[in-house]
């Protein structure tokens, strides 16, 4: 096989949302945007489902769309960014709840869809999306007289649990919330470790699920195998990659893997990420280039087939630290040409 193998483990899905619920005593939904985080959305939802989870969140209504066809009409599908121009008609067909961040997406969805779903998202401080102070005061009798399905925020530096904007934004959302009666939800993975104070009615896990920090005790969740095309052996002092930028100081053995930029391997992480035959780390020398990579296996007792970027051994997290990011951005950027298995869960919703 010519191209990397990406295994995700549908049951240590399963596990993290089932530990990440036994935190609270709310409700537990689960974040699915950007194809599920780059593993699948369809196929992780439908696992979740099977362990309980009710509710589902995506960025925009057409993942929204492609998420009914997986799930089925039992769960409830959120749109974060509302109820954009043009999304009427798939909010409709696909039965989707926007969640309303603006006095213009509220005139539009009680203009055009009066009776369908919708929620409601405020900003305490993230000045990202959601309703500020006075246009909430505007809006919030008329919109909670036609009971929204949530009122919820988003904290900005929940994976600091130290601090300050957490506590500062839980008190905006007291001030903004305290007496209705609609469900409300302000944390995600990190505002869940933050305590039961932030959980209030609704939590709604992402990174977590998919075996990233802030969740330390999360299960691993991907695993990526990359194969070996080439194996040549350098004298000292040839040089390697693009650039010129490794060069060798003792006889070298050398494996070029087929994988690169275009599959998701940050071009940042040159020079910086390990890739791992079994439990021996194997350095990644030289640039990352669009297709291929460039390892040194000197110290292998045997030639390998194929080495791992991602697995037990090396976390999304490790991997990101290399290259300078966040295990998010590790994940959601896995290439589209790696074949994929999924293990560990049946799939099928409802099955």
């Amino acid at each position: 096989m010519s191209t990397g193998h990406l295994t995700i483990d549908l049951g240590a899905v399963g596990a993290n949302w089932r530990s990440l619920n036994a935190l609270t005593s709310c409700e537990t939904a689960a974040v699915v945007k950007a194809d599920g985080y780059g593993l699948g959305a369809g196929r992780v939802a439908a696992a979740l489902a099977k362990q309980g989870a009710r509710i589902f969140y995506v960025a925009v209504a057409e993942e929204g769309a492609a998420l009914r066809t997986a799930l089925g009409d039992r769960a409830q599908i959120r749109v974060l960014t509302g109820h954009m121009k043009g999304d009427t008609q798939l909010l409709v067909d696909h039965h989707l709840t926007p969640i309303l961040n603006s006095l213009s997406q509220i005139d539009r969805h009680f203009r055009d869809l009066p009776d369908h779903p919708f929620g409601l998202q405020l900003d305490t401080g993230m000045n990202r999306l959601g309703l500020e102070w006075d246009d909430w005061a505007q809006v919030a009798e008329p919109a909670l007289r036609r009971k929204p399905v949530v009122v919820m925020s988003h904290l900005a530096c929940a994976d600091e649990p130290d601090h300050p904007m957490n506590p500062y934004q839980l008190d905006v959302f007291h001030q903004m919330t305290d007496g209705i009666t609609t469900p409300r939800s302000l944390a995600a993975t990190g505002g869940m470790l933050l305590g039961s104070e932030y959980h209030f009615d609704e939590c709604r896990p992402g990174i977590g699920l998919y075996g990233g920090l802030p969740f330390a005790a999360a299960r691993p969740v991907a695993r990526l195998d990359l194969p070996i095309v080439q194996i040549r052996d350098l004298t000292e002092g040839e040089v390697v990659g693009y650039g010129n930028s490794w060069q060798a100081e003792r006889p070298t053995r050398l494996a070029t893997l087929s994988a690169g930029y275009a599959d998701g391997l940050l071009r940042a992480g040159s020079g910086r990420a390990t890739l791992w035959a079994g439990s021996q780390p194997c350095p990644l020398v030289g640039r990352i280039s669009m297709d291929l990579i460039t390892v040194d296996i000197t110290d292998l007792r045997d030639d390998p087939v194929s080495l791992s970027i991602l697995s037990p051994d090396q976390t999304v997290d490790d991997l990101a630290r290399a290259a300078g990011t966040i295990g998010y951005e590790i994940l959601t950027s896995l290439g589209a040409r790696y074949s994929r298995r999924y293990a560990g869960e049946a799939t099928r919703f409802g099955s």
